[in-house]
């Protein structure tokens, strides 16, 4: 599902943009346009067209200008993406001061994280590896490790649950990313799919040997039916990896870790 990375293109150009040292000194006419403006008609091919549509000349259109306008904004696509990643970054909100407790605070997060993801599903197109280090994503890294500073972690296991969380929402977006694409593609169900390879298989999967499989099938039948929640399940895995981390963080302040 990836198809591109983030950082990298001309890293001196991307942290200008990022943090809006462009523009300095610049002589000639004044821009028509502003890198926001490009930063925004981007996200919005991609939230309409999905990724594989932003070009420099498709942004351009959406803007009204030639292809060859764009690259006095942007340098080329690489940074464009880190921008784009950087602005939609800022819509993860910090939690409010009067949320105690930093298994509360990580909820918040991942859940801010999940939202932003559905709204913009083509961020889980870009590998990020190497994040675009801007102000928005820096914000969100921030108050990630504020939440969990002060628990009786290291700075390293700090980093740690950080990057378990993050992982976790990432692997558990892309899952129902995945199923809703798979739908599109298809044209059928999950219900419709697994009703009909069971008409397929009938007799082939038996009790006696596959017993735990056919009591889940069944179970998974009805849920199929009436429609799976992906958000429930993501909250499910949520408190489940907020269950180990809550453990480890008792182990780390007995000692006994």
């Amino acid at each position: 599902m990836v198809t591109e990375f983030s950082g990298g293109g001309d890293l001196r150009r991307s942290i200008a943009l990022l943090w809006g040292l462009t523009g300095a000194g610049r002589r000639g006419p004044k821009p028509s346009r502003s890198v926001d403006e490009v930063v925004l008609a981007a996200i919005g091919v991609a939230d309409t067209e999905g990724l594989q549509a932003v070009s420099m000349r498709r942004v351009a259109e959406a803007l009204g200008l030639s292809p060859m306008s764009l690259y006095t904004y942007v340098p080329s696509k690489a940074e464009l993406l880190d921008l784009m990643l950087d602005h939609v970054a800022a819509e993860i909100e910090d939690p409010e001061p009067a949320l105690e407790g930093w298994r509360a605070k990580l909820e918040h997060q991942a859940r801010q994280r999940w939202a932003m993801a559905q709204r913009h599903p083509w961020v889980m197109q870009i590998a990020t590896h190497r994040p675009p280090l801007g102000p928005n994503v820096l914000a969100t890294a921030e108050a990630t490790l504020r939440a969990i500073d002060g628990v009786g972690l290291d700075d390293q296991e700090i980093q740690l649950v950080s990057a378990l969380t993050a992982n976790y929402v990432r692997g558990a977006v892309r899952a129902a990313l995945e199923a809703r694409e798979v739908e599109q593609q298809s044209g059928i169900t999950d219900a419709q799919w697994w009703a009909r390879n069971a008409e397929l298989l009938e007799g082939l999967i038996v009790p006696a040997r596959y017993p735990n499989t056919v009591r889940v099938l069944e179970s998974n039948k009805t849920a199929q039916e009436l429609g799976l929640d992906p958000e429930a399940s993501f909250e499910f895995g949520l408190q489940r990896v907020l269950d180990g981390i809550e453990v480890f963080v008792a182990s780390r302040c007995s000692g006994t870790a």
